[in-house]
Formats: C-alpha cells, structure tokens, sequence
C-alpha cells in the first residue's frame, strides 16, 4: 500500500528529531551592525506599505530618466540591502561577511530586459568573470544567468511557439546558443556549477531544451549544470520527474534549482487575455505540496539528482532537513544547497548554516539603472507574499530589542 504524500511528511515531521530553529536572531543577523539593522528596519517599514512600494518604481524610473540625483540616495537604501554592488568588486565585502557566517555567494549579474547583441557579448562575458572569480574562492560555490541575459527575448517567443525563422533569426539563434555554450564550458573547465534561471513560460521550452543539452554534454561526471524548475507550475513535478528519467537513460547527473516562482501574475494575466488555460497551480497549497514532493523525489534520487532548494518558506527548509536526516544524507552532500536571496531569510540563510548545512545567497549586482527592474520586482513581488515583509520585519524587530537599540 502507498501512503499518500502528506502523510510521509507528517510521518518524517514527527520520528525526526531537529534541533534546527529559524528563531536564532542572534545568529541570523550576527554579520550585520546596529547600522545595518536600523537601515533594514526602516527599509522593511517602507516596503510593507504596498502604497508605496507601487508607486515608487513610475517615480524613481521618471527621476532617473530626467536625471535627478537619485542615485546615491538608491544606492545607500534598497540597493545596498539586496544588491552586492555594482561590480564583482564591490561585492567583494558581502562575499566576506556572507562567508564568515558559514553562506556562500552566488554571484547574479541583474541585467535584464536588453535587446542588444553588444550588450548579449558583454553579458556573457561578465557571466564568465564570475565563473572566474568563483574557480579563485570557496566562498562562491555556485553561478547563475538568464538565458534572456544573452539572447533576445522576442526570439525565444518566436522559437517557443515553433515560428519559422528568418535566416537573421536562424543566425542571431547561433551566437545566442554559443554564448551559453561559452558559459558552461567556461563552467565545466573550472569546476564551478552554473545555474540556467526559469522564465516566463512562452519562453521557457526553449529554455529547458537548453539546458538539458548542456547538462547532457558536462555534467557526466559532476554536477555543472543545473535547470530551474518553478513549481507554481502545475506540470513541473512532472517535468522534474521526466528529466530525471532522461538523465539516467542518457547517463548523467540531473541539476535542479527548485524555486515556487517569479512570474505569476504576469502569467496569469497572459492566459486571460490569449484565452490559453493558465500554467499556474490553483492556489498556493498545490504549489507548496508539489515543492515538497519534489524536495521527497530529488533526496530519493540524491546520488543522481543535485538540487539548490531556492526558497524562503521555513517549512520546506525544515522538511529538507529532516528528510536529510531520515535518509542519512550528509549536511555536506554537493548535491544538496539551501539557497535565499540577499537581503531576506538571514534566519534561515545563516541559522542552516550554523547547523553545517550547504547554504548559499543570490547577490545580485549591476549598475544601479540596469538593476532597477530587479529591485523593484523583488519589492513588488515580497508584498504579495502573505505576511513575508511582516514576518522579516518581526525578526528585524526582535534583533533590535535583544541588542537594545531605540
């Protein structure tokens, strides 16, 4: 007889002993000074007025456009606690003060949203710097890009909805899969894992053909390339599940970066308007047990699956964990990573850490304009995540008491 899943969770939960705590303030915000704290404090105030987190994005595009002097007052605030710098340089502090707290750095150039094949060469060439960087330093364990980073957006669509292209398009599609090519062998020559990051769905099957081309090519030995798999999806349990099958006819390993979402209210407003059926899960409980089913299957299959669990949800760190422990899966498994984003989840992030787990954060870094449409997705996004500003503020809020500041 097979037990449904919820059970087997509720089973792990109760026989599996932990003593994990996402509680741990001290811990969590040990790397950060009062200075820091208070500006947190303030920042997470702000953004918990959805107000005026939706109309902060129009204003400050309008002020940088006419050029007023906005930069710096960005750069000491929102940029400052989500982005690691403009240049790999200037993450260089938060690379060490992540590193001293047990969390590792994944270095994410955020430049998006470019239709530009100088700017396509100049991306992949930064993506490779921080290949570079990270073949020099423990601390950077992981990198990441977007397809989109280096290939036009529109020519993905048109690929993704199986259109003939021009004999332009048939060449500009050729350097847009060289540049990846150059990544992932720049990647598998140093030893460092890249992740390839999710998209909207119209242009994700193109993606994800990517992705399992190059994971067929380098990860024969090791893990070097991971896919991401966005289980706000209804299909991607099962897109997960079908890979893996793939990976073990083909024989290699499966990477897998596991995250809930980006895009939802953009996809789903897509469906309405072309009358398609939506690709997103019914509510968010569909999302949450098909996460953690996944998290179930890939630590079933951990000798030929690699994973970053990329989530800020404490009840799907905790289950990981115990499904760890339950299957004798050590802390220090390579194929197995926490990872959350800078500048959230430090109670998660750094109390995992401390318990000898493989955590790592996103750091994303660019020029402050480029970055924008990052910063303010990041914020826009997080207010609609049902008590998240709330529950970081609370932690913010708890850290200051203990340490007794006014």
């Amino acid at each position: 007889m097979r037990w449904p899943l919820c059970s087997i969770v509720q089973l792990i939960m109760s026989h599996t002993k932990t003593n994990l705590s996402f509680e741990n303030t001290e811990i969590a915000f040990r790397h950060c000074s009062n200075a820091d704290l208070n500006r947190a404090y303030w920042l997470f105030r702000v953004i918990n007025v959805n107000f005026l987190v939706q109309i902060g994005p129009p204003i400050t595009n309008f002020a940088v456009k006419i050029g007023l002097p906005i930069k710096g007052l960005i750069k000491a605030t929102i940029f400052k606690h989500f982005c690691g710098g403009e240049t790999i340089r200037e993450c260089e502090q938060t690379i060490q003060s992540l590193d001293a707290g047990g969390v590792g750095t994944i270095l994410d150039y955020s430049i998006e949203g470019e239709d530009d094949e100088q700017v396509f060469d100049e991306t992949r060439d930064e993506i490779i710097r921080t290949i570079r960087r990270a073949a020099k330093d423990k601390a950077i364990p992981i990198t990441v890009f977007k397809v989109t980073g280096v290939g036009r957006f529109s020519l993905l669509e048109k690929l993704d909805a199986k259109a003939t292209l021009t004999d332009a398009e048939q060449a500009e599609w050729q350097k847009v899969q060289d540049r990846v090519l150059a990544i992932c062998e720049k990647a598998h020559e140093a030893g460092i894992p890249v992740m390839i990051d999710a998209e909207e769905t119209w242009i994700q099957d193109t993606i994800d053909l990517l992705a399992l081309n190059m994971m067929r090519r380098f990860n024969k030995e090791k893990i070097i390339i991971y896919n991401t798999y966005q289980f706000y999806r209804h299909d991607k349990l099962q897109s997960l599940k079908n890979d893996h099958q793939v990976a073990v006819a083909e024989g290699f390993i499966l990477g897998g970066k596991l995250v809930r979402g980006a895009y939802m209210e953009k996809e789903r407003k897509r469906a309405a308007e072309k009358g398609y059926p939506s690709p997103i899960q019914p509510d968010k409980q569909a999302a949450d047990k098909d996460y953690n089913s996944a998290l179930e299957y890939c630590t079933d299959h951990v000798d030929q699956v690699a994973i970053v669990a990329g989530t800020h949800n404490e009840d799907s760190c905790r289950l990981l964990s115990n499904l760890m422990q339950q299957k004798n899966i050590d802390p220090k498994n390579p194929h197995i990573y926490f990872s959350q984003l800078l500048g959230m989840s430090d109670n998660l992030s750094f109390n995992l850490a401390d318990a000898k787990y493989n955590v790592a954060k996103y750091v994303p870094y660019g020029p402050i304009k480029a970055v924008l449409p990052y910063l303010f997705r990041r914020a826009q996004e997080n207010t609609a995540i049902a008590g998240q500003m709330s529950r970081e503020l609370g932690l913010i809020v708890k850290e200051r008491k203990r340490r007794k500041l006014k």
